[in-house]
């Protein structure tokens, strides 16, 4: 059951049946420019809960793409983590910096509604707490909310700490020592979550190497974290200990993965491997400890659910500081079984998924 890959199947129930998602919704509106796809994976531990991004994709087909490959990670995030969730994701087509309005989210936050709690939306990738409030007034099911609204806040810096604590655990398997001091570390892509956790790994004392899809941020995170900033293709040419991807996905593909000079890939950007069943062997020929993203990104997912069930910040972190101990657990039973830490992670999901399934099945 482990065979992700980038979809090829042009038919859209053929894409669907792939990854075998219970339903995939597509929005639109002629009035707000609204067109949106909500992908909904699997829902046997609970409501789908996954974020909203805001992106200027090529093409719907790259969009569908995109929502499929990311709802099925959410399953997987939600069950590796011990949350009783489901895996779903949104994706609404377009540029956020011209076309995001009010009435937009707003009409996004009727079609969420319409799914009657089968999916719970959040942030994710151009979108913010502000856009969580308006989908908000047409919609229960949103989590993410600002604190002043009794909501948890931005989930990006606990994604952050997630990544940080995966890291770590990946250093330590790598290296011996999961200290980061004087460890050379690419980040690619220094939006929120990218920028929370340079904070963790400047404090450690790390030396950083970034790159970003806009110039004048990467450029003033550089200032910022007194880093290197390179050219967005230049980040995999780089002589580093640490690749963290931290933007789009997909970023370890058959151009990227020769060009890499790192022992450690451990990112907060969902779906890195281009193809799970070519990409992660390949790095396990290479002699590279991969962090499974799913895993040691699932910080912002703990951290929403936290507020869907009404529990504190504090306890959001202390659960995201387990990702250490499973990270840890995932890479030794990987190398027991001779397999890749991202199959091993899939494997240990479905596994749990499959029994609490059982569990269900009885009425």
């Amino acid at each position: 059951m482990v065979e992700t890959k980038v979809l090829t199947d042009t038919s859209v129930f053929g894409q669907i049946a792939d990854h075998q998602h219970e339903q995939v919704v597509f929005c639109h509106d002629h009035e707000t420019g609204l067109r949106a796809i909500i992908g909904i994976h699997n829902t046997v531990l609970g409501p789908a809960l996954g974020g909203t991004r805001m992106w200027h994709y090529t093409s719907e087909a790259e969009a569908l793409n995109d929502v499929l490959r990311l709802s099925r990670g959410m399953t997987y995030k939600a069950a590796i983590s011990g949350l009783n969730l489901g895996g779903g994701k949104a994706v609404i087509i377009g540029d956020a910096k011209t076309m995001k309005t009010e009435a937009l989210l707003r009409k996004f936050g009727r079609f969420v509604q319409n799914l009657n709690g089968k999916y719970i939306t959040a942030e994710d990738v151009n979108m913010t707490t502000k856009d969580m409030e308006y989908i908000r007034m047409e919609t229960k099911h949103v989590s993410g909310l600002p604190e002043s609204m009794g909501g948890s806040g931005d989930p990006s810096p606990v994604t952050a700490y997630g990544t940080y604590m995966g890291m770590k655990a990946a250093a330590k398997k790598a290296f011996g020592s999961d200290s980061l001091a004087g460890k050379r570390i690419a980040v690619q892509g220094v939006g929120h979550v990218g920028t929370y956790l340079m904070e963790y790994l400047q404090k450690e004392g790390a030396k950083l190497i970034l790159t970003d899809y806009y110039e004048d941020r990467a450029l003033e995170a550089a200032a910022r974290f007194g880093a290197v900033a390179v050219g967005l293709d230049e980040i995999y040419d780089q002589d580093v200990d640490i690749y963290s991807p931290c933007a789009l996905g997909a970023t370890i593909n058959d151009d990227t993965i020769g060009r890499l000079k790192c022992q450690v890939i451990a990112g907060c950007a969902n779906n890195q491997l281009a193809d799970e069943n070519i990409h992660g062997p390949a790095l396990v020929e290479r002699g590279i400890v991969y962090g499974p993203d799913f895993l040691i990104n699932a910080g912002g997912l703990i951290n929403v659910y936290s507020e869907v069930i009404g529990g504190s910040r504090q306890t959001a972190l202390t659960q995201t500081e387990k990702i250490y101990d499973i990270t840890t657990q995932v890479l030794n039973k990987a190398e027991q079984e001779q397999s890749h830490p991202q199959a091993a992670a899939t494997r240990q999901a479905e596994e749990r998924i499959a029994a609490i399934g059982n569990v269900k099945s009885t009425y």
